[in-house]
């Protein structure tokens, strides 16, 4: 397996093209290595504003800040605030004022504690709240504050703390009264699929903004999931491991869900390199198509403000991760 097999010119040049600028400026980056200060990628993130997708889901923000509901982050899902920020983040805006708007807004649902709760507390006792679940919408939002340029904002240190404070060594990640359904059917005590969240908001934090602590839950996370092969974290009645067929489909954005390509790119992040991985490598590249690209096969379009891509149809957002994250295990 050879990375420059796999990334054919024609598939490049599809990536690179201006008429998806947010696709160009997360390629100059990931494939090209060229950091955030570069002129051209300065440039072409100025143009992601503009774009359509992005227009769309700016003309749907309310004058107080909001999608959705005003009292409720998570409502209408997939259309409402902690949604729109996560797909805003993911298509590389910048911190704008609509931005500043909108995060002003989600702090109001940040209880005492640092974690974020879905609907707006009513009282002060409201806020003083102990629930330590869902680590997953934490992350999630913990990880647009941090494309935001939100990390150095003490709200925003408040939420590490809380999942500092929180995470269960013994267990290997954070709990959640979700995961699982079925405590015989899984491997992994803590939340799977949330764990790999946390270490996704974690992936993206620049070195200064890394503690010691952070540093070894990003070490035991990496290695819960390495021991579980990324997608073999479900147990058999007898014991043996047994795949998460639908971490074989790939999607974007997948929000609280995951998949294979999902966790490659933020090993990636990392540099990790295992052979506990293999499989998962292969897995993205048998899913190469003829023609050098990807398919998006998991989607919530329907839902959305504004559809990303068309369902079993080539995918510019899955290629050029599959093609970032083989880069870095297939090498050149």
């Amino acid at each position: 397996m050879n990375y420059q097999t796999l990334a054919r010119p024609e598939v490049l040049a599809w990536l690179f093209e201006p008429a998806n600028p947010s696709i160009r400026y997360w390629a100059l980056q990931l494939l090209e290595g060229k950091p955030p200060t570069n002129p051209d990628v300065q440039e072409v993130r100025e143009a992601i504003q503009e774009s359509p997708i992005v227009k769309t889901y700016l003309d749907a923000q309310t004058s107080k800040g909001y999608w959705g509901k005003e009292n409720h982050i998570y409502a209408k899902k997939y259309t409402a605030t902690t949604h729109v920020l996560l797909i805003l983040a993911e298509l590389g805006l910048s911190r704008i004022p609509e931005i500043e708007k909108a995060i002003e807004h989600l702090f109001k649902f940040q209880l005492n504690s640092g974690h974020f709760t879905t609907v707006l507390p009513k009282t002060a006792r409201g806020y003083e709240s102990t629930i330590s679940d869902t680590c997953c919408l934490d992350a999630n939002i913990l990880y647009y504050l941090a494309r935001f340029d939100f990390l150095d904002d003490p709200r925003t240190q408040k939420t590490i703390q809380f999942l500092v404070d929180h995470y269960n060594a013994e267990e290997g990640g954070w709990k959640c009264r979700a995961y699982p359904i079925n405590p015989d059917g899984v491997f992994p005590q803590a939340c799977f699929m949330g764990l790999c969240k946390v270490l996704k908001a974690f992936s993206v934090f620049p070195s200064k903004h890394r503690s010691k602590n952070i540093n070894r839950i990003i070490d035991d996370v990496v290695e819960v999931i390495l021991e579980n092969q990324i997608y073999k974290y479900l147990r058999n009645p007898d014991g043996s491991r047994k795949e998460k067929a639908g971490w074989k489909r790939f999607g974007f954005p997948l929000f609280y869900n995951s998949d294979i390509l999902d966790v490659l790119v933020t090993l990636t992040r990392l540099k990790v390199k295992d052979s506990r991985i293999t499989d998962s490598i292969k897995v993205v590249v048998d899913a190469q198509q003829a023609d050098g690209r990807w398919l998006l096969k998991h989607t919530f379009n329907g839902k959305f403000w504004h559809d990303i891509e068309q369902k079993g149809k080539p995918s510019k957002w899955i290629t050029l991760r599959a093609l970032y994250a083989l880069k870095h295990f297939a090498g050149k």
